[in-house]
């Protein structure tokens, strides 16, 4: 593992330079996460082989690191802001992504399974919805747990249609934005700043301002407070594992179906370590201590996760099941990719009031990407978050979050059907969807008004918005 971490840290210094000095990385605000990917993808497909490095020690890391950022995101303190419309928007608009993805990714599976990919798997197309809406993590750990169903290479694929994300994320969103200017979508004096901004190297200069990252909440000569964080974090991890593990042994008491379900959590275990996370921080604060947790610090140790994660994510790609795999992978990756842009545009400017442009390029970003994805496209409009979009999300999120526990943990329906022969459950997937399809719909109506399907064909941003 600290031979992985090693070569991730060497390609993410590599890919900080190249941001520096490339104005194509800069234009384009790709992370150097992806970058960093990106340069590991080709090391360990033809490089690392011949010394005896495989993948297995990125996907590990991966696993682990996905429930560290959801563990110290969810531990965050949320007590500023208030409960209003544009949070309940947002939370319908990602639930809804969830689920046109769902539809139109095993809509067209099953379509190619019937005609010119007949042993298609029934979930390949899911991982629409886990690869561009939940991120690499989850298509990842979820994907590794269809293998044993029956899905070869399920966890490459995962990760591939996860960088295909990334990939619609940045040039998608920098698309996006230059439209949003050319159809006057933001005020005039947003206009001016963006065209007067020069292109960030993504690395504070000499004399450039810099921005507070965390706070200490002890004595360091005690134990520094980045220390204490972590070390909260890895106890509610490590709480995870004796949970999943106790879950594990009841379960078995059922027979081998219960320990085939036993097998499926563990690939959802960033879910539990979610909860559980949101468990210990309801006890520090009983227990008055809730001071010692530090909003910033949390935030370094989820960034620090999110971009071990998201380069280790590329890197394990396999290029062999790839290939194998390509034209369902290319359709699907840029199908999705138009869907999302055009769905999220369309959605925004029909739920938003204020700040609707910002809040669809927030959502777009996120939607195709990650989180940090989404707030690199959202600083290009809003550099110092002085709008509420970044807040509003995190809350409308966290709502979507809990809004798609069902829908992830019945994700696996069609892959326990292949299994076992069974494909009543490809029928069970199509009702929930169908489920959540009108929920959300009928949320769109009460939350847009009577307007909201009016003119279907039309975005409706306003040039006056954003001010």
């Amino acid at each position: 593992y600290f031979v992985d971490l090693g070569l991730i840290a060497v390609a993410l210094l590599a890919a900080t330079y190249i941001r520096a000095k490339v104005k194509f990385f800069q234009r384009f605000l790709i992370p150097n996460a992806i970058t960093a990917g990106f340069l590991l993808l080709p090391l360990y497909n033809f490089v690392a082989p011949r010394f005896g490095i495989g993948t297995g020690g990125l996907e590990t890391l991966i696993y682990h690191l996905l429930s560290f950022s959801f563990i110290s995101m969810s531990l965050r303190d949320r007590n500023a802001g208030a409960f209003n419309k544009p949070i309940l928007s947002t939370s319908v608009i990602i639930t809804g992504s969830l689920t046109f993805q769902g539809i139109l990714g095993f809509g067209i599976t099953m379509l190619f399974a019937a005609t010119i990919f007949p042993n298609l798997f029934p979930s390949f197309g899911l991982f629409i919805p886990l690869g561009y809406e939940l991120g690499p993590g989850q298509a990842f750990a979820i994907g590794k747990g269809w293998e044993a169903l029956g899905f070869e290479g399920a966890g490459s694929i995962g990760l591939t249609f996860a960088a295909l994300g990334f990939i619609w994320a940045c040039f998608g969103g920098i698309f996006l934005i230059n439209l949003g200017i050319r159809k006057k979508w933001l005020s005039e004096s947003q206009i001016v700043k963006l065209r007067n901004r020069g292109i960030k190297s993504g690395v504070y200069g000499p004399l450039d301002p810099k921005p507070v990252g965390s706070y200490l909440t002890t004595e360091s000569e005690a134990v520094d407070g980045l220390t204490l964080n972590f070390a909260i974090v890895g106890a509610v991890y490590l709480a995870t594992y004796f949970f999943l593990r106790l879950v594990t042994f009841l379960l078995s008491l059922a027979g081998p179906l219960g320990e085939e379900l036993a097998v499926n959590l563990w690939g959802l275990s960033f879910i539990f370590a979610a909860l559980l996370a949101l468990v210990a921080k309801a006890v520090i604060g009983k227990l008055g201590v809730n001071h010692v947790l530090d909003n910033g610090s949390l935030s370094r140790i989820s960034g620090i996760s999110v971009d071990l994660l998201v380069s280790a994510a590329i890197g394990a790609i396999s290029l062999v099941i790839v290939m194998k795999n390509i034209i369902p992978i290319l359709v699907l990756g840029v199908l999705a990719g138009v869907f999302t842009m055009v769905y999220v545009l369309w959605m925004a400017s029909r739920l938003f009031k204020d700040h609707a442009f910002e809040r669809a390029i927030m959502l777009y970003g996120a939607s195709t990407g990650t989180l940090p994805t989404g707030l690199a496209l959202l600083r290009v409009l809003d550099p110092e978050f002085e709008s509420p979009v970044a807040v509003d999300y995190m809350y409308g999120s966290g709502i979507a979050f809990f809004l798609a526990i069902p829908y992830v943990l019945s994700i696996n329906l069609p892959a326990y059907g292949y299994a076992r022969s069974d494909p009543s459950r490809y029928w069970l997937l199509v009702a929930l969807l169908g489920g959540y399809l009108i929920a959300v719909l009928v949320a769109m109506r009460l939350l847009g008004g009577k307007g909201t399907f009016r003119k279907p064909f039309s975005i409706r941003f306003s040039s006056m918005e954003g001010k």
